[in-house]
């Protein structure tokens, strides 16, 4: 193991110090899921309409799930809904395999706190693929989940059904259960539609379930993760924030919205990410459909129509925010 000082201005990884080990279990989970994402290629399980599933669950499970459930509204509280529909968009999110609700949500809360700091979980100022994927692969030695949720995420775990997420893994089997739907529906179609058999019936679910999840779910992580990545390294910023947040019009329109993170780390509990016009925020306009017919309210709009005015005051700002979010976080929720 290295233990060379680290270049100027960037951070050695918390591996190599010891402070972090790999999670061979993650390990395994994301090269298998990469591995059998492959199967794409395989002619005979090509399907249009697992193309179709694949782009739909994009959006579905990627925007409505994780940008707008785990983010917007859980990790921020960006806007208001009712706790029934809260749930259903975070359960859309766990569907990414991205992790439990308290565990994204604390991740998130901490990335806001010491963002491209060392303490940050995922800066790239350790390296590029730490923070697009490699620090997924482990775990902090000396990191207590329950004293983390106390403090970054009080408001997730004091919910019954995030909290039984935690407690029993069910999480995992919501994951599962919506791959096995995905196999079940195409299985039962290619069997009972007309021309049909049991051997129809295996394709054309094997394609929904390779298309429809597995690919669909590695597509939808690398989106996730070049937030981190790539808003962090490469594009121009509206403005000076205390860390190195990029507006970066590829993940822009990759991650429906999630691209303008220089905006979103100077306003972080802002609902819409796009304070400029033309910078396009799809996630945005879902939470204003939201809005218009009932299912979302108390939006937290953006403080600044010509965001250069905001410059000077952008870090304390930011500060404000952070503060806010956590004193929301703090306010007991109703019970569903």
């Amino acid at each position: 193991m290295s233990h060379t000082a680290a270049p100027p201005g960037r951070f050695k990884s918390p591996v190599s110090q010891g402070r972090s080990s790999y999670l061979w279990s993650h390990v395994v989970v994301v090269v298998g899921l990469h591995a059998l994402a492959l199967l794409a290629c395989v002619p005979w399980l090509f399907s249009w309409t697992g193309v179709v599933l694949c782009a739909a669950g994009f959006y579905a499970f990627g925007t409505l799930g994780v940008n707008i459930g785990y983010h917007r509204l859980l990790a921020h509280r960006g806007f208001k809904t009712p706790l029934w529909f809260e749930r259903i968009l975070v359960t859309l999110a766990v569907c990414c395999l991205q992790g439990t609700p308290g565990r994204w949500v604390s991740n998130h809360r901490m990335h806001h706190q010491f963002s491209d700091k060392e303490e940050d979980p995922h800066t790239p100022l350790v390296s590029f693929f730490w923070a697009h994927f490699e620090w997924l692969l482990t775990e902090d030695k000396q990191q207590n989940w329950a004293s983390t949720y106390a403090r970054y995420a009080p408001d997730v775990v004091r919910d019954r059904y995030y909290l039984g997420m935690e407690r029993n893994a069910s999480w995992l089997l919501i994951y599962a259960a919506h791959a096995v739907m995905f196999y079940a529906a195409g299985f039962t179609a290619g069997w009972l539609l007309p021309g049909g058999s049991v051997m129809a019936g295996l394709q054309f679910g094997a394609s929904l379930l390779v298309w429809g999840v597995i690919l669909r779910t590695v597509i939808v992580w690398h989106i996730t993760w070049s937030v981190n990545s790539l808003t962090h390294t490469s594009g121009y910023r509206n403005y000076e924030t205390s860390d190195r947040s990029r507006n970066n019009w590829f993940v822009a329109l990759l991650a429906a919205g999630e691209g303008w993170h220089n905006n979103h780390h100077a306003q972080p509990r802002c609902a819409a990410a796009g304070h400029r016009w033309w910078e396009l925020d799809p996630s945005n306009w879902a939470i204003r459909a939201m809005a218009l017919v009932g299912l979302a309210t108390d939006l937290v709009e953006v403080r600044a129509v010509d965001p250069r005015a905001a410059n000077a005051d952008a870090a304390s700002e930011q500060a404000a925010d952070l503060q806010a979010t956590n004193e929301r976080a703090r306010t007991p929720r109703r019970a569903a």
